[in-house]
């Protein structure tokens, strides 16, 4: 398995782009890689240890799962860690470029069911949400 990294700058301070991306109430709000697609629930238990659980579902009930994962690393304002319970693990790093602009890179392994390309492209879609999301309504 390998791995993939995806990427965003976002244009609000590190505190606040933190929080929007850990806090279930803004999760359910950009937790999803295409518009068709929606994130009904959010749990998450952000320390070493805890547990996450976020509902993914089609818009036209056809399809959902969830996403889960136990958290190995939490760094506030700086770096989260956790694997999803076939094993992969993801790292989350974020960068205060200055007061106003965050980074944010993600390095997640490879899963063996889709393309490369259709994983990157995904995870990049869920981080452009997150970043939309995070400049229009925070």
């Amino acid at each position: 398995m390998g791995k993939l990294t995806i990427s965003a700058e976002i244009n609000k301070p590190v505190d606040q782009v933190w929080e929007a991306y850990n806090d279930p109430k803004d999760i359910v709000n950009w937790n999803f890689a295409h518009e068709s697609w929606s994130c009904p629930s959010s749990e998450n238990d952000l320390q070493v240890g805890g547990k996450f659980k976020n509902r993914m579902e089609a818009k036209d009930g056809i399809f959902g799962f969830y996403f889960e994962g136990v958290y190995d690393d939490v760094k506030p304002l700086e770096l989260i860690k956790y694997h999803m319970e076939a094993g992969r693990e993801v790292e989350t790093n974020f960068k205060a470029l200055n007061l106003n602009k965050t980074e944010i890179s993600v390095k997640f392994d490879l899963e063996t069911q889709n393309p490369e390309d259709m994983q990157l492209q995904g995870w990049q879609a869920i981080l452009n949400s997150f970043k939309n999301y995070a400049e229009t309504k925070l």
